[in-house]
């Protein structure tokens, strides 16, 4: 119960947010259409009859200051609900610590979290941040417990098991290139048969996404906050931790006896 009340309660917190963000959003833009309209029917006044120009003139710059302080309360929202900045980030420079790689097509600039995970219960039992350039692989090895026997991983991870800091005793199943899988003949038997043991190490692999799925939507997670490594990997192991009890609920609310475990079907 305390685990679904602080989800919850998280959830509402940032509802709220994003309500007094909508509020003040949509008070700018009344204000900023007031001064608009203000403007307008100063410039269709006869500038003779100074006394009615004078009076919509105040009334512009009334409007004008109304914007103004509209801006400023949505700078306060905005910057009470971001996360803490450096004040090294006032040159506009990008962080150092940070590098653009490509994913397909697509660039991304930040960094990377891999992690380790375990293949029954789907729980994450390491995490390390890395800038985003930096190969999968090179952090293949530093990601097991030692304890494993067998470790799958996707395509990225081909070459673990023969780094220098690889363990003997772990076997690893990679999965096969994408290419390399799409140009099997899928009418020969062997090429079949290849295709369905890929298709286990992909069934067996996928617990290692549900993590990131549960940070970046039941969390909101989807870019760093911070500026540096030393921020965002602590930032990161917590999100995971949580994302543990957050996907290990069920379990430890039948342990605690707050509910009941599902009887197994008859016979």
């Amino acid at each position: 119960m305390a685990i679904e009340a602080a989800l919850q309660a998280q959830r509402r917190h940032m509802e709220v947010q994003l309500d007094q963000r909508r509020i003040v959003e949509l008070e700018l833009q009344q204000a900023r259409y007031e001064a608009t309209l203000a403007e307008r029917r100063y410039a269709a006044c006869d500038q003779e009859n100074r006394l009615i120009a004078a009076q919509l003139e105040k009334s512009w710059e009334a409007a004008l200051q109304r914007v103004l302080a509209c801006e400023q309360r949505l700078n306060a929202v905005e910057q009470a609900q971001s996360a803490e900045r450096s004040t090294k980030n006032a040159s506009g420079q990008r962080d150092p610590e940070m590098h653009q790689t490509r994913k397909g097509k697509q660039w991304y600039f930040g960094m990377k979290a891999h992690i380790g995970v375990d293949a029954r219960s789907g729980l994450v039992h390491t995490v390390r941040g890395t800038a985003a350039n930096v190969n999968d692989v090179v952090q293949a090895n530093s990601l097991l417990h030692g304890e494993e026997a067998d470790v799958f991983a996707d395509a990225g991870y081909q070459g673990a098991s023969k780094r220098p800091d690889a363990t003997q005793a772990v076997n690893w199943h990679v999965a096969m290139r994408p290419g390399k899988r799409r140009a099997l003949d899928k009418t020969k038997t062997l090429n079949k048969l290849i295709d369905q043991i890929e298709r286990l190490k992909a069934s067996v692999r996928a617990k290692v996404e549900h993590p990131f799925r549960v940070i970046k939507r039941q969390f909101g997670h989807i870019k760093v906050r911070y500026r540096g490594l030393k921020k965002n990997t602590p930032q990161l192991s917590t999100l995971f931790a949580v994302s543990n009890l957050w996907m290990a609920r069920a379990r430890l609310l039948i342990l605690d006896g707050q509910v009941r475990p599902k009887a197994a079907n008859a016979a």
